[in-house]
């Protein structure tokens, strides 16, 4: 496809690889539909032998398009031409981890990322996208993290959503166990002390949409440091 000239929305471009030599834009073209409308693909190539490098660049008509197609591709084991491919944002929108990392347990198997996602960006902004554990084979093993861009959005999932039923499942939801830890969980005081000092943070929070009142689901606070869930060897992110 012919590369657009218009301005392009890097917060709906995905960026595709691990593509097959006999890849061309068209082929690409007609496998990210699936996802969305999309305005432009490009696979750069080569200008002496033609060929390309395998990856490419999908430009969606919206973001929620984008992100749509980073749930479902990465996590189907879609392939072309007998290779699995790989998708992942293109932005240049800033994206900060600021600790406001949550972990849900006890996740039915017919629990997805997309479902996920639809579920918990109600409570705010969400950095990447849920990451359910899979074993080898691709299935669930009943647990996943997700993380806000702030930690009200995570408190308010946390006091919304703990002891609720998904797909069928009461799940636990609770701070994550912070890296290399096994007691000290995300969603502490000094964790949202530099959150709160942090302009980086801020700079990127203030481009981000409307985040719902934390009112609106109690007091958050109440479940911000929940005891520890046993059924999960190990929590953390």
């Amino acid at each position: 496809m012919a590369h657009n000239q218009e301005r392009t929305n890097q917060d709906a471009k995905v960026w595709v690889g691990d593509l097959d030599p006999q890849v061309t834009d068209s082929i690409l073209w007609e496998l990210m539909i699936q996802a969305g409308p999309v305005k432009n693909v490009h696979i750069p190539k080569d200008k002496l032998s033609g060929m390309h490098a395998g990856y490419g660049f999908v430009e969606f008509h919206s973001e929620e398009d984008a992100d749509y197609a980073l749930l479902i591709f990465p996590h189907q084991d879609v392939k072309l031409f007998g290779k699995a491919i790989k998708a992942n944002r293109v932005s240049d929108k800033v994206s900060v981890d600021v600790g406001a990392n949550i972990f849900i347990g006890n996740l039915s198997p017919d629990i997805d990322e997309k479902i996920l996602y639809d579920t918990f960006r109600t409570f705010g902004m969400i950095v990447g996208h849920p990451k359910i554990m899979r074993d080898d084979s691709g299935v669930s093993k009943g647990f996943c993290f997700i993380s806000y861009d702030n930690f009200d959005s995570a408190d308010a999932a946390i006091a919304a959503m703990t002891n609720q039923f998904l797909g069928g499942n009461q799940i636990s939801v609770t701070y994550a166990l912070k890296k290399g830890s096994k007691t000290e969980r995300h969603g502490t005081p000094a964790e949202r002390l530099l959150a709160s000092n942090n302009p980086q943070r801020q700079r990127a929070s203030a481009s981000m949409p409307y985040v719902p009142p934390v009112a609106a689901y109690g007091n958050p606070m109440a479940a911000a440091y929940p005891p520890p869930v046993q059924a999960y060897p190990y929590q953390g992110y």
